[in-house]
C-alpha cells in the first residue's frame, strides 16, 4: 500500500464518519490528507496528522477527532492496526500482505511505479532564463508534473510565445531561477553533468566536477547506477540457478521497503514542490538500503534455492526498477552493466 492509497483510505474514513454522524454535519472533506513516516515517539509504518487538520472544522479536539477515524482506518483491507500518539496523530502499521502488495506493484508497473494523477487537470507554464542549469531543471521539472498527469508548457523568459493567447488551458506560471552553475560540467558528460546541476536544491550551488566520475563509494551518482546494476546482476546469476523473482513470503528488509514504499511520496512532493533533488536523495537512500541488503538475496555454498531466495530476488528487482525510474525522471540512464 503506496502513502497515497493509505490518503485515499483515510478520506474514506473521514466520509464515512461524516455520513454516519460521528463528525459534524457539512465537515468539509479535504481533498488529499498528508502521509509521513512516524515522527520520534511515534509507531507503525505510516503516520497522518489528518484528525489535527479536521478538528476546527469538525469542532472537536484532534484527539475526539482521532478516536472517531481510528477504527475506521482499521477496518481497511492492508491495516494491520493504527495507534493514536500525541496530541491526536494517526499511526498505521500495515498487513504483511501489504508488503507483498507492494513489490507487486512495483513490478507490475516497471518504471511507471510511483506516476500517478494527484496533478491531474493541472497545467503549469515553466518559466526559466534558459542558461544551462535552467533549462536542465524545467526538463526534470517538467517530467515530474507530468508523472503526476499535469499540463505541462516549458518556455524560456525571452520565448515569444510567452504571452500566447492560442494556449487553451490556464496554466499556472512557475518561474524556475536555481543558481547558474560556477562550473563547466559539459566535460562530464550528460549524466554526471545532470547530476551536478540537479543533486543541490536550486538554491544552492551546483556540484564542482572533481570526483562526479570517480567509480567509488564516495560518488553518490555511481553508488546509486552501480546499485542499480547490481540489481540486474543478480537477476541474471539467479536465472543461472534457476531462481525466478516471485515475492512469496515477507523479507526482512524493513529499510529498503520502506524506501521502495517511500518513492510515489516522494515523486508527488517533487512534482509539486519543483524540487528533482528530492528524487536524487532518495535514490541515494534506496541504493544504500539495497546495497546492504544485496548479499542475502541469492543462495550461498551448498545452500538450495527457495521461496526466501524467490522473495529476495523480487524484492532487489523491485529495488532496481524503482532506481531506474527515478533516475529516468532526472534524464539520468541506468545501465545494465558498470
Amino acid at each position: 500500500m503506496t502513502p497515497a492509497d493509505l490518503s485515499l483510505t483515510v478520506l474514506h474514513a473521514v466520509r464515512r464518519a461524516v455520513g454516519e454522524g460521528a463528525l459534524r454535519a457539512g465537515t468539509r472533506v479535504p481533498e488529499r490528507v498528508g502521509i509521513e513516516r512516524p515522527r520520534p515517539g511515534g509507531s507503525g509504518d505510516w503516520a497522518t496528522n489528518a484528525a489535527l487538520q479536521l478538528a476546527r472544522e469538525a469542532g472537536m479536539a484532534p484527539l475526539g477527532v482521532a478516536q472517531v477515524l481510528r477504527p475506521r482506518i482499521a477496518e481497511a483491507e492492508g491495516i494491520e492496526h493504527v495507534e493514536i500518539t500525541g496530541p491526536g496523530f494517526l499511526n498505521i502499521t500495515l498487513a504483511d500482505r501489504s508488503r507483498h502488495a507492494l513489490v507487486r506493484d512495483v513490478l507490475a508497473k516497471r518504471e511507471r511505479y510511483g506516476h500517478g494523477d494527484a496533478l491531474r487537470g493541472r497545467a503549469y507554464r515553466l518559466v526559466h532564463p534558459g542558461d544551462v542549469r535552467a533549462t536542465v531543471l524545467a526538463e526534470a521539472v517538467r517530467a515530474l508534473l507530468l508523472a503526476q498527469g499535469a499540463h505541462v508548457h516549458d518556455e524560456r523568459q525571452d520565448d515569444p510565445r510567452h504571452d500566447d493567447p492560442r494556449h487553451d488551458a490556464r496554466p499556472e506560471t512557475v518561474t524556475l531561477r536555481p543558481l547558474p552553475a560556477a562550473h563547466d560540467v559539459a566535460a562530464l558528460g550528460p549524466d554526471a553533468a545532470r547530476w551536478a546541476l540537479l543533486r543541490p536544491a536550486a538554491h544552492d550551488r551546483a556540484l564542482a566536477p572533481d570526483g562526479l566520475l570517480v567509480q567509488s563509494e564516495a560518488n553518490p551518482l555511481f553508488t546509486v547506477r552501480y546499485a542499480h546494476s547490481r540489481a540486474r546482476a543478480l537477476l541474471r546469476n539467479g536465472a543461472q540457478l534457476g531462481i525466478t523473482p516471485a515475492y512469496e513470503e515477507d523479507v526482512a528488509a524493513p529499510r529498503l521497503l520502506a524506501a521502495l514504499g517511500d518513492h510515489p511520496a516522494v515523486l508527488e512532493a517533487a512534482a509539486r514542490h519543483r524540487a528533482p533533488d528530492r528524487v536524487a536523495r532518495h535514490m541515494e537512500a534506496t541504493a544504500d538500503a539495497f546495497l546492504g541488503f544485496q548479499h542475502t538475496v541469492l543462495p550461498l555454498g551448498d545452500e538450495k534455492p527457495s521461496a526466501a531466495h524467490r522473495s529476495r530476488l523480487a524484492l532487489a528487482e523491485a529495488a532496481g526498477t524503482v532506481l531506474a525510474g527515478g533516475l529516468a525522471l532526472l534524464g539520468i540512464s541506468a545501465p545494465d552493466y558498470l
